[in-house]
């Protein structure tokens, strides 16, 4: 996956989007066996025929959807998004316009209709995420960003091939997994870089990037939106979609798009690669993640977590044990999450606000030791309380002029709200305090 600028979006055909703020991200593909990463075949410049080793052995018996949607569902998540093709061209269904898909490995079936059927099972949100790269197809033209870019031959494998053709195969393929499959909720298109020149072997002209024009981008919209109604689609088609998606880091406030305010989805990592990577220990801790899930939806975000499941279907042991920490926490805390939003106010150092409707949910990433003031709150909140178990946080408002005593701490600002807190920090990975709004009054 790589990230491309925000274009302008409009706001977002469901709703469910902006109040579902936690969904899962399933990279699971032909590149599992290998591994080593999912852009593996792009890394090590294998060819096509030397690629096919896995497509002769994916087997996947283990693979059983529900358990996935299990794992989703325990861990509070309200989607889930599969790759039902990457950029190798793999596909995990029957499709009618290829013979690389599932149905012709030792696997011999579609492995999409279980998906769809374990997500509307567990009441999840129906993704698809579809790859507009395509290392496999003949037409598909080689540029910097392909597998076969290192071929000294690439001019002339070029002339043979029709961006036409492409086209009107991957609309194809759209069309059939729009069409196929039900009612889906949820399309990530991978990804456009029109403006992206890259380097060729040959030491000459550089390669030219793909977007709009090349996808038939325009028109592929239109098709999803009169096939689906109802679904989002991200922006990465090089045209307006219903939310942009920054990768693999944390925006540091509201994402913007024509000077708009728009939403956005972080796409993130339990260890820095997509697909299954055996050898790569560098896990993020279930509090990071929560803190990250936080950080994102203070800022108006989503956060959209990838899993690699393995190449025989599973989720390794790594990946459900940071899912299942972040399940613990959201089993007592989502009210803070779900179809909440930016506060439009700022939160104390080390803290994260959130606002749902009349209750405002302060999110420490610190505890700090007695005491948490809250400039401008004073007079707007009627009761306080630890939102994990429920109980009562006592609230004061410390006279301007006090000055600072043996025992007594000095005054805070006119309009500060003052909170004492137990000494001995919640057992949570983030304690949030839920603080109720007077019904006149909003945190702004």
């Amino acid at each position: 996956m790589a990230a491309t600028p925000p274009t302008q979006v409009v706001i977002p055909h469901a709703p469910w989007f902006t109040d579902d703020r936690l969904g899962m991200f399933v990279h699971w593909g032909l590149y599992s066996l290998a591994a080593r990463h999912e852009w593996v075949m792009y890394r090590e410049s294998m060819s096509v025929g030397e690629y096919s080793k896995y497509f002769e052995h994916f087997d996947p018996d283990l693979y059983d959807p529900r358990e996935w949607a299990a794992a989703a569902k325990n861990a509070g998540m309200k989607y889930v998004v599969l790759t039902t093709k990457h950029h190798d061209g793999f596909a995990l269904w029957d499709s009618a316009l290829t013979e690389y898909k599932s149905t012709n490995t030792p696997c011999g079936r579609d492995l999409l209709t279980p998906y769809v059927a374990a997500l509307r099972e567990a009441g999840l949100k129906v993704g698809f995420y579809h790859s507009v790269i395509d290392w496999h197809h003949p037409d598909y033209t080689i540029d910097g960003n392909h597998a076969d870019r290192n071929n000294p031959h690439w001019q002339e494998l070029n002339k043979t091939r029709d961006g036409a053709k492409y086209r009107e195969y991957l609309h194809g393929q759209v069309r059939e997994l729009l069409s196929n499959y039900g009612q889906i909720d949820y399309l990530f298109f991978d990804f456009s870089y029109p403006d992206v020149a890259t380097a060729n072997p040959d030491g000459g002209a550089k390669f030219a990037g793909k977007g709009a024009n090349d996808w038939g981008s325009v028109e592929l919209m239109e098709m999803i939106r009169d096939l689906q109604p109802g679904i989002v689609v991200n922006d990465r088609l090089n045209v307006p979609g219903d939310f942009v998606t920054p990768e693999q880091y944390q925006p540091a406030g509201a994402m913007l798009s024509g000077g708009k305010e728009v939403p956005w989805e972080a796409c993130q990592t339990l260890n820095g690669s997509w697909g299954y990577d055996r050898d790569n220990l560098d896990y993020k801790s279930s509090e990071q993640l929560i803190h990250m899930l936080i950080d994102g939806v203070s800022k108006g975000g989503n956060l959209l977590l990838n899993v690699g499941p393995t190449a025989r279907g599973q989720i390794d042991p790594r990946a459900h044990q940071a899912l299942a920490g972040i399940g613990g926490w959201m089993h007592l805390h989502s009210r803070s999450i779900y179809g909440a939003g930016a506060a439009g106010i700022t939160a104390p150092q080390d803290a994260r606000y959130t606002l749902r409707g009349n209750r405002l949910y302060l999110h420490l990433f610190a505890w700090p030791f007695q005491f948490i003031h809250l400039p401008g709150l004073a007079g707007k909140v009627r009761y306080a309380q630890l939102l994990n178990d429920a109980s009562e946080v006592a609230m004061m408002v410390l006279d301007p002029g006090q000055a600072a005593g043996h025992m007594t701490p000095a005054g805070q600002a006119s309009g500060t709200l003052t909170l004492k807190l137990p000494v001995q920090r919640p057992g949570v990975a983030v304690p949030v305090i839920e603080l109720f709004l007077n019904d006149e009054s909003d945190a702004s």
